[in-house]
């Protein structure tokens, strides 16, 4: 049977989905091809915002008008948090939970000899075990993701994550370790390691974040870079530690929410503006040329016009290679979502342009700051100009003009310019 998975989301839902098609195709399924009919179709979905709700029945409602005849099965973190009244369950013929995802294949052998309705969702207990998954076959050839870590106990009020993904969870290094070397063997060239509350890992099974990195950059001679961390877990000794790996990628994406120490206490995030700081100069003075990418919220209830200003300079002091601006959206079942003080659709999108506009300068300057210098570039694309496109440890995307036979492979390029969305330059 021929099989289509789309995946919204984050990295890990990437790495979870290229577990879910391995375990299928090991089975006999087989991947549809893009313009191909598909007899199941899965929706790895995504929670972490309405939005992001939203984009999930818009696709729903594609699919059903485009093939009325296939089978739908949806799962990931908003399936995990269906209730009984949720219209998903009129939308889609199979729903499985985070927590069921390794029970994919018997739910669909079910599903066939039935042909009834399927609902397998169980809920997260405290002493849950990782689920090692393994992936290894992804739409980037050149760039493979890892998922060390899974849950969170953070419970910032506005997030809805700790309830879809259960407390923390961490796999052990001997997995680690084995997957590294596996990628390194099938070709990849860069692995991100990814995880629900990354910098988390090991707090559960006796070891720490940079046990997990060390082991990563020694498996093999391959880049190691890193997914989205909480903040106050760079510490000193930490980043240290990740200096000391030629093949660590000095890209540093830390989750800021917002850049007002009033707002950050409604968020319940456990740091203040100072501290983060402290953490960006720390980075800044270990590594060599690296860089701080980030998630800002605006619109947050209870949000003043004058705490938003703080995090407008905020963001403008600090200087990041990239911001994620987004408006708050509220969700059933947190406590923000209780609060006091929401703000209007319109102020939060004119404060979202406002944010963008930042941004996007920050952006800017720090892509003006990439040339002159000669970085190895990690090739991965060619586009329909004919100019192919990689990365520098750092992250910063670069065009040059180069022989196919280059792709995923690693170059040495003189960064020349910039039209201030990426940089270009020539092989060395």
């Amino acid at each position: 049977m021929k099989v289509r998975i789309y995946t919204l989301g984050c990295k890990v839902n990437q790495f979870e989905s290229g577990a879910i098609i391995k375990q299928l195709t090991e089975k006999g399924y087989e991947a549809a091809e893009e313009n191909e009919k598909a007899d199941i179709t899965i929706i790895n979905s995504c929670a972490v915002t309405a939005a992001s709700e939203q984009k999930a029945y818009k696709l729903i409602r594609r699919i059903r008008r485009e093939e009325p005849d296939t089978v739908i099965l949806f799962t990931g973190c908003m399936a995990q948090l269906v209730n009984e009244d949720s219209k998903l369950s009129d939308s889609v013929d199979i729903i499985v939970g985070n927590k069921r995802r390794g029970d994919i294949i018997r739910v669909l052998e079910d599903y066939f000899a039935r042909k009834e309705k399927i609902i397998r969702i169980e809920p997260y207990q405290r002493c849950d075990q990782y689920e090692n998954l393994i992936a290894d076959n992804f739409s980037d050839r050149t760039r493979a993701f890892l998922k060390i870590e899974d849950g969170c106990n953070r419970f910032c009020s506005y997030c809805i994550i700790p309830y879809a993904r259960g407390r923390v969870r961490s796999c052990s290094l001997e997995y680690i370790d084995k997957q590294i070397k596996a990628f390194a063997a099938k070709g990849y060239k860069e692995v991100v390691v990814v995880g629900i509350n990354l910098s988390s890992y090991g707090s559960d099974i006796g070891c720490t974040f940079s046990d997990a990195i060390k082991t990563a950059c020694e498996a093999a001679d391959i880049r190691i870079r890193l997914g989205s961390l909480e903040p106050e877990s760079m510490d000193p000794d930490t980043l240290s530690v990740f200096s000391s790996y030629e093949n660590f990628c000095p890209q540093f994406h830390l989750s800021l929410q917002s850049g007002c120490d009033e707002t950050l206490k409604r968020m319940n995030r456990h740091y203040t503006t100072a501290e983060y700081s402290k953490i960006v100069s720390d980075i800044r003075n270990t590594f060599d040329n690296p860089s701080i990418t980030t998630d800002v919220m605006v619109g947050f209830c209870g949000e003043t016009e004058e705490e938003f200003e703080k995090s407008v300079g905020f963001v403008k002091k600090t200087g990041f290679a990239k911001v994620h601006v987004f408006p708050y959206s509220r969700r059933p079942g947190t406590a923000a979502d209780r609060a006091v003080g929401h703000l209007s659709n319109e102020v939060k999108k004119r404060r979202a342009e406002l944010m963008s506009e930042v941004a996007e300068e920050s952006r800017r300057d720090f892509l003006k700051n990439q040339v002159g210098r000669t970085e190895k570039v990690l090739l991965e694309t060619r586009r329909k100009d004919g100019k192919y496109e990689g990365y520098t440890p750092n992250y910063t995307p670069v065009l040059v003009t180069a022989d196919e036979s280059l792709v995923n492979t690693v170059v040495k390029v003189k960064i020349e310019g910039t039209d201030g969305y990426v940089c270009f330059g020539d092989i060395i």
